[in-house]
């Protein structure tokens, strides 16, 4: 039995033998897989003008740009590379409220957003970079000609140094009326869907193009718009903490809820009436004090932890919302313990 076993080995590499004899890059059927690497263009074919060339045609046509996109169809949506990665541009609602978040500075947002209506052929009407804020021209969407709509485009600090956020405003009336000369927006768009639609699109615009991360293009009118972030963690007169965020109390504190969540932060329970949040809290543990965990742990659930209650109060005045934080009752870092909540806070908001 032995030898039909060695004959078997010797078929086996002669067999592998032959299919580099046969199929290497010098064998007699070399493979022809990479041969589009070295694939050369060729110029069209010319025909005759005696002859027909109705049956030639391109088989891979680059679509030409559209000659006028002051009209449009439909909303235009660019067509995003599934795989990938949008981490730094996402949509976020609160309420009747929708606008874009973007990790890039608003004098880098807005020659993007400014080459977003370029490439759709729209003209701007109005430009303040110095504010942010864009106005396009009178456009009509779709097969209804009966209306026609304009948009306006406010770029704002975000939370965070470095980051922004684009609020889009639709407005619309009757072809049948004259072109308004002096424009009054509205405190929200007349239609939401026109106005999420726009949305989506330039937020899959900016997530499509990665120079918003390097910096490579910034405008240098637009850096004048308001660089410092809507979220700051100063000091009172008292040098006690306070975490400042220049928004509207509802959006305060829906962000804080959140923030204290995404931190596990125990809420044990809250009153919007009163305007504070229970919670427990153990301070920061740095990940080489807790071996085990990954990063930083903010929060309740370890036996091993010493849990303190605390009292954050969100306070409104003057269109500043100030943040603080209390423990209930004395012990010796309960001054330490209240500084890191608040710069729990702070990390976590979004």
């Amino acid at each position: 039995m032995l030898l039909p076993k060695v004959f078997l080995v010797f078929i086996l590499i002669g067999f592998l033998n032959s299919c580099a004899f046969l199929f290497g890059d010098e064998g007699m059927f070399p493979s022809p897989d990479g041969d589009y690497l070295e694939a050369e263009l060729t110029p069209e074919m010319n025909i005759p003008s005696q002859l027909d060339s109705y049956t030639l045609d391109q088989l891979y046509v680059v679509p030409e740009r559209f000659s006028s996109l002051a009209v449009l169809d439909e909303i235009p949506l660019p067509k995003p590379i599934e795989t990938r990665r949008r981490e730094g541009v996402r949509i976020q609602s609160l309420n009747d409220k929708t606008w874009i978040v973007i990790d890039a500075t608003p004098a880098q947002v807005w020659p993007l957003v400014r080459d977003y209506w370029t490439e759709l052929q729209i003209i701007l009407d109005h430009e303040d970079p110095s504010n942010g804020i864009m106005e396009t021209s009178w456009v009509e969407v779709g097969s209804s000609d009966d209306k026609r709509h304009k948009y306006k485009i406010t770029i704002e600090p975000g939370l965070h140094s470095g980051y922004s956020e684009v609020y889009i405003i639709h407005l619309e009336n009757l072809n049948t009326e004259p072109v308004p000369l002096v424009i009054s927006w509205p405190e929200s768009s007349v239609s939401e869907d026109l106005e999420r639609q726009i949305l989506t699109s330039v937020s899959q615009y900016l997530a499509d193009r990665n120079d918003v991360y390097q910096a490579s293009s910034a405008s240098l009118l637009a850096g004048s718009i308001e660089s410092e972030s809507k979220v700051n963690l100063i000091e009172n007169e008292d040098g006690d903490a306070i975490l400042e965020l220049r928004l509207d109390f509802n959006r305060a504190w829906v962000q804080i809820r959140q923030a204290l969540e995404t931190a596990d932060v125990l809420i044990l329970d809250s009153d919007r009436d009163q305007s504070i949040f229970n919670v427990q809290f153990a301070g920061i543990i740095e990940e080489d004090d807790a071996p085990g965990l990954i990063g930083r742990w903010f929060g309740g659930g370890a036996e091993d932890l010493n849990f303190r209650d605390f009292t954050v109060h969100v306070l409104e005045a003057e269109g500043v919302v100030n943040v603080t934080t209390e423990a209930s009752e004395n012990f010796d870092e309960s001054g330490q313990l209240t500084q890191e909540l608040l710069q729990v806070i702070d990390e976590n908001l979004s």
